[in-house]
């Protein structure tokens, strides 16, 4: 079969059977494609062939011919145009913000009822569940009392569906984030190794604690809030793949570690900043003869319940249609067991203590410790935001839709700002909640209604029935959540062959946080993994091109043997910016490559010098009629001179080079100065529109044509190739 496109257009042709320069009258693009017979056992070879017919391109021509006008409009009444057409109201407009702002308002009216409601109603149900145990437990890693963790399971549940565009997200208490703001909270109230937990400086001691959470939550919220105004939510990018799963991975160890004192039973102050794990764990190992034994069983029979449960849970998902709700059975029956035995007087295990029964009435956190916090809070705010967008973004993709990142910071904003005036502490997605809700069928952010209920109906009837439960049971809880973080380094064979780059960012962000602290570690990992991405940057590297015979495809040499260089032509590609950091490696690969060392430049100049000497006399000479036969033989010489070298121009490949600043453009300058002592004219193709301004600003045109800045490669080779063979100036028509 051949089909036959004919355009009418200016021409330059390609196809795959020659490779001369033709002049051309006519004015056409001729497409041709040539295919065989192909059968349904695909026996037969298909071919393909195309053939473009154009006239050569420079950069001025081709945006004569095709670029679009600027409209004579000055920027500040463009400026006053926007501003008005941002402050237009109508009713339609307002619609669409309120839709945009709060999603349940978009997705709601759509929501299929008979098909959605049975998924959502039972994977609610599920989470919520899953929610009670795991809030209780999650707020012993904040250092407060179980209860916070439980409202902390239901302010922002309830917020997230309103204002979040995930549709299988779960939000609540999370692991890493309530360790990170534990850390704080015992840092400016430290627990004091004698308290009875039934006197009033207990209860004044909780209230101060939940008052720095909480104070921690609502300048999360309001630092969300800012970045949702600015429209910052591409900042959680720095937190790289490698880095997010490093930290949690790392964080990981430092929650088991934390949690080893109450598996045990051990009363022991906790430790925060660097080296903060191994002075808990020497602490542990040095109080091990102080270990309660009660505890000690307790928390073997939980694991023993618990890990097989939940493997079991993993393994056969995906004939489960619910998980098995191993956590809330575990505290159920501990409780149950705890209040028969007389555990806490007994045998001195630690139990929850009172947990009231109703809902929370509103209280303002500490403000005064605001200052004090706002360091640490940083920390914790990319962090969550971070987690929290990557797991909206995993499971978006899985069932194809799409999340708002910047709307994402307003919900979570929005969560932690209001859930922190009911004495919450800081929440966000959550890994083991999320993965639950996906896997049990949810479709909606209508799920999260299921999930608060079962937790309201907690705090207002059920939450005092936990008295009894014992605190390992809730450490072996913590512990157990934790699985899938410390299964990311089965990621690390994948990671170490697809980058060895990113294995090396991974490794560092893992023993940066288990070696120094979470927050600390963090930022080394983020500084770590910018710079590698400077390293690359500098080191990105200056290959030469050649060309594939019969074709206008040019590639690196060193990769492409069969490719080969146009003769008298150095075509150079740079693969990466030219900006201040990487323009000496720049100048060094270009210098090499080209040969451009100082003696060189300075015979050439040389010699440049003498021959416009020579010709001074020359015409001096001739002014007064006496014939100077030096000049010729002079002039011959650099002219043999110049035919013996290998390279009469250089060919830039500007396709890969994102940006310019100021001294790459600079420098580009002195390229131009130096290839023209030697006899080397310089040509630019590829150019984005960036980086032919910055370098037609800085002066680049005052050194080279501007004729020399082609559209494409092949359009100025075929140009040098026509200025060597002295074609005529009106055919400026190829054939490849």
């Amino acid at each position: 079969m051949v089909s036959d496109v004919k355009l009418e257009t200016d021409s330059y042709y390609m196809t795959s059977s020659s490779d001369r320069i033709f002049s051309a009258s006519s004015s056409q693009i001729t497409t041709s494609f040539n295919k065989g017979n192909v059968n349904t056992h695909l026996e037969d070879k298909m071919s393909a062939s195309v053939a473009v017919y154009r006239n050569i391109y420079t950069e001025d021509r081709f945006r004569q011919s095709y670029g679009t006008e600027d409209k004579p409009r000055g920027g500040g009444q463009r400026f006053r145009e926007k501003i008005a057409e941002r402050c237009r109201c109508s009713r339609a407009g307002c619609l669409h913000l309120l839709r945009e702002r709060v999603p349940i308002f978009n997705w709601l009216p759509k929501y299929r009822l008979k098909k959605w409601m049975l998924g959502d109603t039972i994977a609610g149900l599920t989470v919520g569940i899953l929610h009670i145990p795991q809030g209780m437990a999650f707020a012993l890693l904040t250092s407060v009392a179980p209860i916070y963790g439980l409202y902390t399971s239901f302010f922002p549940v309830v917020l997230y569906m309103l204002f979040g565009t995930g549709r299988h997200v779960s939000t609540g208490t999370f692991a890493v984030v309530s360790l990170m703001t534990g850390s704080v909270v015992e840092q400016l109230v430290p627990t004091p190794l004698q308290l009875n937990s039934s006197s009033p400086e207990a209860a004044d001691f909780e209230a101060q604690r939940i008052g720095v959470a909480s104070a921690v939550a609502l300048l999360s919220g309001i630092m969300m809030l800012c970045m949702f105004g600015l429209q910052l939510g591409f900042l959680s990018t720095y937190l790289s793949e490698p880095i997010v799963k490093a930290f949690t991975s790392a964080a990981a160890f430092h929650v088991t570690i934390s949690q080893l004192q109450s598996m045990l039973g051990l009363r022991l102050p906790r430790h925060t900043g660097p080296f903060s794990l191994f002075k808990t764990l020497a602490s542990v190992i040095e109080n091990l003869p102080q270990t309660n034994m009660a505890e000690l069983l307790t928390s073997l029979v939980c694991l023993a319940i618990l890990v097989p449960v939940k493997e079991v849970n993993m393994r056969f998902r995906q004939y489960l249609r619910t998980p098995i709700p191993v956590e809330i059975l575990t505290v159920i029956i501990a409780t149950g067991v705890a209040y028969a035995s007389s555990l806490d007087s007994n045998y001195d295990v630690q139990i929850v203590g009172h947990i009231p029964a109703g809902f929370p009435s509103p209280r303002m956190p500490a403000l005064h410790k605001l200052p004090e916090v706002a360091g640490d809070t940083v920390a914790i705010t990319f962090v969550g935001y971070a987690v929290s967008v990557s797991l909206a973004m995993i499971y978006a993709d899985k069932h194809g839709y799409s999340i708002q990142p910047n709307q994402e910071l307003l919900a979570h904003g929005i969560s932690n700002t209001v859930s922190s005036l009911f004495t919450c502490f800081p929440s966000s997605a959550t890994l083991a909640t999320t993965n639950i809700l996906e896997s049990s069928g949810g479709f909606t952010q209508l799920s999260g209604l299921f999930t608060s209920l079962v937790v309201l109906i907690v705090l207002l009837l059920i939450g005092p029935l936990f008295y009894f439960l014992p605190k390992a049971v809730l450490a072996c809880i913590n512990v157990t959540s934790l699985r899938q973080m410390f299964l990311q380094f089965q990621d690390l064979p994948d990671l170490w062959r697809v980058s060895k780059i990113d294995f090396v960012v991974w490794l560092v962000t893992w023993l940066s946080v288990v070696v120094l602290n979470v927050d600390m570690g963090l930022a080394i990992g983020v500084v770590f993994s910018m710079m590698t991405v400077i390293c690359r940057t500098q080191r990105a590297g200056c290959s030469v091109l050649g060309r594939a015979s019969n074709t206008e495809i040019y590639r690196p040499l060193e990769n492409h043997n069969k490719c080969y260089e146009v003769p008298g032509v150095k075509i150079l590609t740079y693969n990466g910016p030219i900006y201040y950091g990487n323009r000496s490696f720049f100048r060094e690969d270009m210098s090499r490559l080209l040969g451009l060392t100082p003696e060189r430049i300075r015979s050439r100049e040389k010699a440049r010098k003498a021959l416009e000497k020579r010709e001074r006399e020359a015409v001096s000479t001739v002014e007064r009629g006496v014939a100077n036969t030096s000049f010729s033989s002079e002039n011959e010489f650099f002219k043999s001179e110049t035919a013996q070298s290998e390279v009469q121009a250089v060919l830039i490949d500007c396709s890969s080079v994102i940006f310019v600043d100021v001294a790459g453009a600079r420098l580009f300058i002195q390229m131009c100065i130096e290839c023209q002592k030697v006899g080397i004219c310089i040509y630019l193709a590829n150019c984005n529109e960036s980086v032919l301004r910055i370098l037609t600003s800085s002066g680049l045109m005052n050194y080279m044509n501007p004729q020399h800045i082609f559209v494409t490669v092949h359009d100025a080779v075929m140009y040098i190739q026509q200025q060597k063979e002295q074609t005529p100036e009106n055919t400026t028509t190829v054939w490849v």
